[in-house]
């Protein structure tokens, strides 16, 4: 089985007395240590469609199986706790907590979500500053290092708690052309070291054009996978 499997997944949304149809009975397989992008217009269901995958959301109907396990069925607590230990997530306004060093920010999720014991903290935390390159920035706040440096702290925070899947909403978005690139191949580099599946919801052509498998989606509906030699299908 793919680590996410959607079969028939529909989302409706109440507004007043209407019903809003954000998916439409969307059906496909992402396998382990894909790169994967989910495109199409404001509106096409990418964004509500990273929702159910990261149990922010629950589906109207159909199944929605991740590493294993059909989150349509848990509850609130259990889908914060799944999540916790499954799913990383990667923000286009990188979401640092600004009282915090870049060290810190890293280690919040696994003070917050995991409880890992101190000498662990230091070896995963110390381990991900000198993978994504910024052991030399640890202590400065983030106000005080670029936005390519802050991405590059948000994609380390979102591996800490070694997650299966890391959820990636636009986060080129607030990037330059030059620093977007060094963000998407230090993202490679990271699945390909850890063997985390990276799913995008974006417009940036730059990560479509460095995704293995691209799904688009339009008025709620899955039209077409392409696929470049990566795991993922339709």
């Amino acid at each position: 089985m793919g680590l996410v499997v959607a079969e028939q997944l529909t989302k409706e949304y109440i507004t007043g007395e209407v019903a809003v149809r954000a998916l439409n009975g969307v059906s496909f397989t992402i396998e382990p240590a894909s790169f994967v992008s989910f495109v199409g217009p404001s509106g096409s269901g990418k964004t509500t469609l990273l929702n159910l995958i990261g149990c922010l959301d629950v589906p109207t109907s159909g199944r929605l199986i991740v590493a294993g396990t059909d989150v349509g069925t848990l509850n609130r607590r259990q889908g914060a706790i799944f999540r916790g230990a499954t799913i990383g997530f990667i923000f286009q306004d990188f979401n640092l907590l600004p009282v915090l060093t870049v060290y810190e920010n890293i280690e919040y999720p696994l003070l917050m979500v995991q409880l890992v014991p101190l000498t662990e903290r230091q070896r995963r935390v110390t381990a991900l500053l000198e993978a994504v390159g910024m052991a030399d920035q640890k202590d400065k706040r983030p106000d005080q290092i670029s936005g390519g440096q802050k991405q590059r702290v948000a994609v380390a925070r979102a591996l800490v708690t070694q997650p299966k899947l890391v959820l990636a909403d636009e986060p080129t978005a607030n990037l330059d052309h030059h620093t977007a690139y060094m963000v998407l191949n230090l993202m490679k580099k990271m699945r390909d070291e850890f063997k985390t599946t990276f799913i995008f919801s974006t417009h940036d052509q730059k990560i479509v054009g460095e995704a293995e498998t691209i799904f688009t989606l339009e008025d709620g509906k899955l039209n077409a996978a392409k696929s470049k030699g990566g795991n993922g299908h339709e």
